[in-house]
């Protein structure tokens, strides 16, 4: 018989929460526990993997984009431009991801980290619904992910901190402008990262010549 885990123990850092929540005594933990106790999941693959997200959709869009080290505090990425000749400034990337479809599209940022990031990026993974129960579990309210670039002015316009939390709540703000494509334009124009396009014959003559000087 399998040893009860009757409390989630005290964690130094992330690091050390996501490795025990992914541990075999972790895991336990999560099936002990009924279906309707409303215990906050952890999912740190998951977690993990919305930094990861966030770097490709980047990429895709020709920002060069390094992961920061594990528990680096204050951002997750940093970003410059493609081309080193080019090379004027960095952008500093804080992650923040919310798996659920039906969360409360809220999410903790500290007021303390506010002067290390430049660009706070959400991502809304909607894995599926997990409040309340659903006919067909969570799998009912799978759908794309979204993604939100917020400059750091907005964050510290909309922080609460109020709670212990320190939380931004988004639900009732128009954030279109900072959804997708439309969000990471906004790194771009920092960086003057022109979008990717075919040169024009005028500049690829150009090219020719610089190359054979």
């Amino acid at each position: 018989m399998k040893k009860r885990v009757h409390q989630v123990p005290r964690f130094a850092n992330d690091d050390q929460e996501a490795k025990w929540w992914a541990s075999p005594v972790g895991r336990e933990f999560l099936k002990q526990q009924p279906a309707d106790t409303g215990i906050a999941l952890r999912f740190p693959v998951i977690s993990h993997g919305a930094e990861f997200l966030v770097q490709g959709y980047l990429m895709r869009r020709n920002i060069l984009t390094y992961k920061a080290p594990p528990n680096n505090e204050g951002y997750d990425l940093i970003c410059i431009h493609p081309e080193p000749r080019r090379l004027t400034r960095q952008i500093r990337i804080q992650v923040k991801s919310r798996y659920a479809t039906d969360s409360d599209r809220g999410f903790p940022v500290k007021e303390r980290t506010f002067g290390a990031f430049d660009f706070l990026i959400v991502a809304f993974l909607n894995i599926g619904h997990f409040l309340g129960k659903r006919a067909l579990g969570c799998l009912e309210g799978r759908k794309e992910p979204e993604f939100y670039t917020f400059p750091v002015s907005f964050i510290k316009q909309h922080h609460d901190k109020s709670s212990t939390w320190e939380k931004v709540h988004l639900a009732g703000l128009n954030i279109d402008r900072y959804k997708g494509d439309l969000g990471f334009e906004r790194i771009a124009k920092k960086l003057k990262v022109n979008y990717p396009s075919r040169p024009s014959t005028a500049d690829s003559r150009t090219s020719t010549l610089e190359s054979q000087q």
